[in-house]
């Protein structure tokens, strides 16, 4: 039975759920302390010394990182560990097919670590660049295999609590199934916008990040996105 919430991204996430099948990396995630710790076929990357101090709430996950970027494989396997549910639910979500979305977490996290010397700390969370280079990814897919995605109302997601107001007042007043199906009306920048903000509780600088768009422009897809949703949900609900 797939996942029943939508875990926010946040460097305090949860562990990764056991009833989730988890590729292994495809370079040692653990080594003995006299074991190299740089990648196989990636020579090991600089620190970026000069990058700011990450604020203490996302501090953990960014030491990881800077562990990372030095070669330590042990920080990046605790990332995996930390972030593996919030990409591969985002995934689930945006293509409905376990088998797919298991795939392109593993290469989500692939490409990570190819690329982990190019990041450094911009005021968000790391999960964030994470979710971007999955969505990429299935941007990928589709592109090269014409792959529709399935208009399936199966995976059962909770609300975050996270985000208040009116808009996240129309969306409580739905159960999962029925948001769901309605969700899966909306046209595709509404529904991942819908997705991102309310179902993994990212915020709207996160969503811009993740959707390649400025933040006034994401406030407005949301507005449009929840109106739009009031009227598709049935009367006794809006």
């Amino acid at each position: 039975m797939p996942p029943t919430t939508a875990p926010r991204v946040g460097p305090a996430g949860p562990p990764p759920q056991a009833g989730v099948t988890r590729p292994p990396l495809p370079l040692p995630r653990r080594h003995s302390p006299g074991e190299s710790t740089a990648a196989a076929d990636d020579p090991a990357p600089r620190p970026h010394d000069a990058d700011p101090a990450p604020h203490e709430e996302t501090g953990g996950a960014w030491a990881l990182v800077k562990a990372a970027q030095e070669g330590d494989m042990v920080a990046f396997g605790d990332l995996f560990d930390r972030y593996y549910d919030v990409v591969f639910r985002y995934v689930l979500f945006r293509t409905g097919d376990r088998t797919l979305a298991e795939d392109l977490t593993q290469e989500t996290f692939v490409r990570a670590l190819r690329r982990i010397s190019s990041v450094s700390y911009q005021g968000r969370d790391i999960g964030a660049w994470f979710v971007t280079i999955a969505r990429n990814l299935i941007f990928d897919h589709v592109k090269s295999s014409r792959y529709r995605l399935e208009q399936t109302t199966s995976e059962i997601v909770e609300l975050s609590p996270s985000t208040g107001g009116p808009e996240q007042q129309v969306l409580d007043g739905a159960t999962n199934d029925e948001l769901l199906r309605c969700v899966r009306k909306l046209n595709p920048d509404q529904q991942e916008c819908i997705q991102l903000r309310f179902l993994q509780g990212l915020s709207v600088a996160e969503t811009a990040e993740i959707m390649d768009r400025n933040e006034g422009a994401v406030k407005a897809l949301q507005h449009r996105a929840v109106r739009r949703l009031a009227q598709l949900l049935p009367e006794g609900l809006r």
